[in-house]
């Protein structure tokens, strides 16, 4: 499949860059590459993209997109998510195809987990 028109990559702001990888590859598995202080590079996160150092944190409240991540365990997800200190801020839902949390890293960026 062609990549022209597509999404490629997302950046997502961070308050504490090393707290942000710690966490991510606790909860998700995530690999990643630094470049520079300010920016780091995720991979095996099925999408490409980066984390740059920032005040700002993205939630869908202020207009933020809202990036949806799926698991096959959703239960052993959400657990895996506090124990690494991230905050659970919406409980598991039903909605048409599944059913997802929303749950914000130690940062407070607003992400969801979803499961069929």
């Amino acid at each position: 499949m062609s990549a022209h028109n597509k999404i490629n990559y997302l950046e997502l702001p961070s308050q504490d860059l090393a707290l942000t990888k710690s966490f991510f590859k606790a909860v998700f598995g995530w690999g990643f590459i630094d470049y520079g202080r300010e920016y780091t590079c995720f991979t095996e996160a099925g999408l490409n993209g980066g984390f740059y150092y920032s005040s700002l944190q993205a939630r869908t409240e202020s207009g933020s997109v809202l990036v949806v991540l799926y698991s096959d365990d959703l239960e052993a997800t959400q657990q895996k998510i506090i124990a690494a200190n991230g905050c659970i801020t919406k409980p598991t839902f039903d909605f048409p195809g599944g059913r997802r949390f929303h749950f914000s890293d130690p940062n407070g960026n607003e992400y969801a987990v979803w499961t069929e």
